[in-house]
């Protein structure tokens, strides 16, 4: 078994995962070794993998400052599509008409829109290509298992290789192999409910204009991408998500049409349908001795406020800060003292986020019209009043509250 020793081994190279990387070697300089493991690193698969994903996410004001001061945003602005402003609408499916309670225009500062929508595989090419330039190792393999030996945490990949760190993060997803080896327990609960994803093109533009219809059976968002085009999130209940995803392209087409209705003319679907089931959970503990847990491994919430990515990079932008800050004053980055920090400024704020997403998932997704008229009376309050609106955006942009720095737009 070859192995090397690295000061932080970061398993998963998604968002969170080669976020986390570039910042800590931009922030502590080449004699601070981070290194990337995940099987998607590989060429051909990666080339496999993202060749035909064409799913696509919401990136708030907060999280795009990040990418700017990492360097990354750069390489993809020209195809982000900003959202300008956004509408919320209460309705049942079969209504004629739905009246708008709630508007949001679209900016935290003035030029500086509260979110744009960017293709996924565009995002991870440049944090893959970014990454490569700060000299991360990427190692195409996944961490299978891990030991803990004295003030390091030896980690095996699934090639027979092995990594020394003093520090592992896990941001190897919902499922996280790190997280159940380390005995985290997590706590929540499954909706019932699944997100249908797809993107679809439209014949007329759509002004960066965002949607969302609460329909009984849970939110409808059309979020606009680049040209004529828009990624929906359509939540059902379980079973009717199968029973849709299901059908011939024709009644899904008449499907789709009665929730997206016309106002942007005839629409079309563009690539897979895809499928994700629904649920809400928070790890028992966001660190174990030489372990953190980020993004999804820590946390998974319900996508009716579109924050749980945007969630993952204030982790990845805290626990960089903690680390850095540990670093310089040359302090190893896995001890307990350094790691409760991270677990601190994340924990309570995560489950906070969590519970108001559930709330508002169960406060929007039910048949009653008690409960709707309440609903709908708040909305219309809201909107009648600038500066919640404004607390609101900003809220929904990250900037509220204990924000790290490179949220902020600053530098480690």
């Amino acid at each position: 078994m070859t192995r090397s020793d690295v000061d932080v081994l970061i398993a998963g190279g998604g968002f969170a995962g080669l976020t986390l990387a570039i910042a800590l070697r931009q922030g502590l300089g080449p004699s601070f070794s981070v290194a990337v493991a995940d099987p998607a690193l590989g060429a051909s698969y990666a080339q496999n993998t993202h060749a035909n994903d064409e799913r696509a996410s919401a990136i708030v004001a907060a999280a795009r400052r990040l990418f700017e001061t990492i360097g990354v945003w750069q390489a993809v602005a020209a195809n982000a599509q900003p959202i300008l402003d956004m509408v919320v609408t209460d309705s049942r499916l079969g209504d004629a008409v739905r009246p708008t309670f709630l508007t949001f225009a679209g900016e935290v500062e003035p030029g500086e829109p509260f979110a744009h929508m960017i293709e996924n595989r565009l995002l991870v090419d440049a944090l893959t290509t970014k990454a490569q330039e700060a000299g991360v190792v990427l190692q195409p393999s996944a961490v299978v298992k891990f030991v803990r030996e004295g003030d390091r945490a030896m980690a095996g990949l699934n090639d027979g290789s092995a990594l020394s760190a003093r520090l592992l993060v896990a941001a190897d997803g919902a499922r996280s192999t790190i997280r159940a080896a380390a005995g985290i327990a997590t706590h929540g609960w499954n909706y019932g409910q699944s997100a249908i994803v797809i993107n679809v093109a439209h014949e007329r533009d759509h002004e960066g204009r965002a949607a969302e219809h609460f329909l009984p059976a849970g939110p409808f968002a059309i979020l606009p991408l680049t040209g004529r085009r828009s990624s929906i999130v359509w939540t059902e209940t379980t079973a009717e998500a199968a029973r849709i995803v299901a059908l011939p392209d024709e009644a899904f087409h008449a499907e789709l049409e009665q929730r997206f209705k016309l106002h942007l003319g005839d629409i079309r679907v563009i690539g897979a349908r895809r499928v994700h089931p629904l649920g809400f959970f928070v790890a028992r503990a966001f660190v174990a001795e030489r372990i953190a847990l980020v993004g999804d491994a820590a946390h998974v919430i319900h996508p009716i406020a579109g924050q749980g990515l945007n969630m993952g990079l204030k982790d990845v932008a805290a626990l960089a800060e903690v680390i850095v800050d540990a670093a310089r004053l040359g302090l190893d980055p896995g001890t307990a003292g350094v790691l409760e920090r991270y677990q601190r400024w994340r924990r309570f704020d995560t489950v906070a986020m969590g519970l108001a997403t559930d709330g508002l998932n169960r406060l929007f997704s039910n048949r009653s019209d008690v409960l709707r008229v309440a609903r709908d009376v708040g909305l219309g309050l809201v909107d009648r009043l600038p500066g919640l609106k404004r607390l609101f955006i900003r809220e929904a942009a990250g900037l509220v509250g204990e924000v790290p720095k490179l949220l902020r737009g600053e530098a480690l």
